[in-house]
């Protein structure tokens, strides 16, 4: 559906069996925020396949859509009640195959979320459950418990939601249900066949459909002790993480990919970088998100060791690192860069942290050089390539139920989800034609609109625009070695295939830049005899 006449590259092939998902630039849409097509104040399909071009342009290799399934949106759709309909407020199934279709077009893949861990409460299955009551073959589904204590008052175990608060509610028939993040999303029981045979049916429908891979969603918390005991700090195995048997379910899943050429990357949160190694068998994940480089702090010490580590992990498997900086649950890059903190952890996330953004936008930009030169495979969050900052949503307007579960500590995720600005001059920034956005925007979004940003070479659009258009065109980038350069303590300096080189100046004082023939991109201007200043990064070639 070009509506704007860029170039069309060419077709994208079909399947991961040609090693596409190594080196590939993957855009993150969360589409409720991403662009409205029918006014309503809510991103959909319509509005993507319009802005296809733009992403064509800009220059990613494939689309991760965040679910866009029916659902009640308690947790902005991570609350799945039927995953073969797209929830109307998106569109229909029809749109989203013929979004598949156009990007494949533009030469552009698409991806989908699945969240195996749970439904949504509206979710056949559950209301069945409910329906049927205690002891029924419809609650073996789930994990119903009667309670402990007097009456069975109490839950059947001290497990907490990653939401805060227990991880167990009452229903009025005295049953407990197991929710590892919302009450309004019942964790499914892994044990139980069906729950396995109906995620590889579902796996199945999407590929059918063109989708080239799927992203999955909290991919270590599937399965569960059956004891269900309490929860006891350093014991292992971990009563719901990273549990052994959870293998065999991705095996499962990587013959149904093998079947379609598809690929999968698994939201892996793990400490021990041999057991998340594991999830990169060959015969189990492709790839899994590496979140120590995203919560990673601005230090070339810490950012340096992250690399190392990373690489180190991936290679007995002889799996591609990914890379990360942002997503929809994570502080923006521009605002986690410009505050004294600059790592990230959720649970050192509060209202009115103190942030200067012209220093976090020069990080950024520096960073964005950083993450495309490592070897192997990068995720971009939408608005990242506008230089978007973390806005600070009014508490009225919040709807993450991270911050209710808080009792109010937490902001939230909703900063990072506010719709994007396309048209500076546009009703709400060119997001929608009619009704105000979901989430309100900030007085100054505008000023980050893609069409501003289209007509300046020094804007951060076109940086990545520049930075991606020599990725794919440098065969030294993207998966293959790494070789760190001799340099001072806080500069990181690394060889990629060809001669390319990366420099980042993470000190204080400027750099020398090493020998080389020629500046490819540089993310600010170089400083006086070309010397690389504080937060600034180049590419050469040597």
């Amino acid at each position: 559906m070009a509506r704007e006449s860029d170039p069309v590259r060419p077709a994208a092939p079909g399947a991961g069996r040609d090693g596409w998902w190594r080196s590939a630039v993957i855009y993150q849409v969360y589409v409720r925020s991403f662009a409205d097509g029918d006014g309503d104040g809510t991103g959909d399909l319509a509005g993507v396949r319009a802005r296809l071009p733009y992403l064509a342009k800009l220059g990613v290799d494939a689309l991760w859509f965040t679910p866009w399934y029916l659902s009640p949106l308690a947790d902005g759709g991570y609350d799945v009640a039927d995953y073969r309909t797209v929830d109307p407020s998106f569109g229909t199934l029809a749109e989203a195959e013929k979004l598949i279709a156009e990007a494949r077009e533009l030469g552009i893949r698409t991806l989908v979320d699945i969240v195996p861990n749970h439904v949504s409460d509206r979710h056949a299955w559950f209301r069945a459950a409910l329906a049927a009551g205690p002891g029924s073959p419809e609650r073996e589904l789930f994990h119903f418990r009667p309670g402990r204590g007097k009456d069975g008052g109490l839950p059947p175990n001290d497990w907490r939601s990653q939401f805060g608060g227990p991880a167990w509610t009452r229903l009025p028939d005295g049953d407990w249900y197991l929710h590892l993040f919302a009450p309004e999303q019942p964790d499914l029981d892994w044990a139980h066949p069906a729950v396995r045979q109906e995620h590889e049916d579902v796996l199945r429908f999407w590929f059918e459909r063109g989708v080239a891979g799927v992203r999955i969603d909290s991919a270590a918390l599937l399965a569960k002790d059956p004891r269900l005991p309490d929860f006891v700090e350093g014991r292992d195995p971990h009563p719901y993480v990273d549990r052994d048997e959870l293998h065999d379910v991705y095996r499962s899943w990587r013959r149904v990919a093998d079947e379609y050429g598809g690929v999968f990357v698994g939201e892996v949160w793990l400490p021990d970088s041999e057991r998340f190694a594991r999830y990169l068998r060959p015969d189990e994940l492709h790839t899994a998100f590496n979140f120590a480089f995203l919560s990673c702090p601005w230090e070339a010490g810490r950012l340096r060791a992250a690399v190392d580590e990373t690489l180190a992990e991936h290679a007995p498997v002889g799996a591609p690192a990914t890379w990360v900086l942002c997503n929809h649950d994570v502080t923006r890059t521009v605002t986690r860069y410009g505050r004294a903190d600059t790592g990230f952890d959720f649970a050192t996330k509060e209202f009115g942290t103190p942030t200067d953004l012209a220093l976090g936008t020069r990080r950024a930009r520096a960073a964005a050089l950083l993450t495309l030169a490592l070897p192997g495979s990068v995720y971009l969050y939408q608005g990242e390539e506008l230089g978007l900052p973390e806005a600070e949503v009014p508490r009225e307007h919040i709807q993450d139920p991270m911050h209710f579960r808080s009792g109010g500590r937490d902001p939230g995720r909703d900063g990072c989800r506010v719709p994007l600005p396309w048209t500076a001059d546009a009703p709400h920034a060119g997001f929608g034609s009619r009704e105000r956005p979901w989430l309100p925007q900030p007085a100054d979004w505008p000023a980050y609109a893609a069409d501003r940003q289209d007509r300046d070479p020094r804007s951060m659009l076109s940086l990545y625009r520049e930075a991606l258009r020599l990725r794919r065109a440098e065969p030294g980038f993207g998966d293959g070695p790494l070789r760190w350069l001799e340099a001072p303590e806080e500069v990181l300096a690394f060889a990629r295939a060809d001669g390319l080189l990366c420099v980042v100046n993470l000190g204080s004082a400027p750099a020398d830049l090493p020998a080389h023939r020629a500046l490819l991109l540089s993310s600010g201007p170089l400083g006086p005899r070309g010397r690389l200043p504080r937060d600034t990064a180049v590419w050469l070639r040597a």
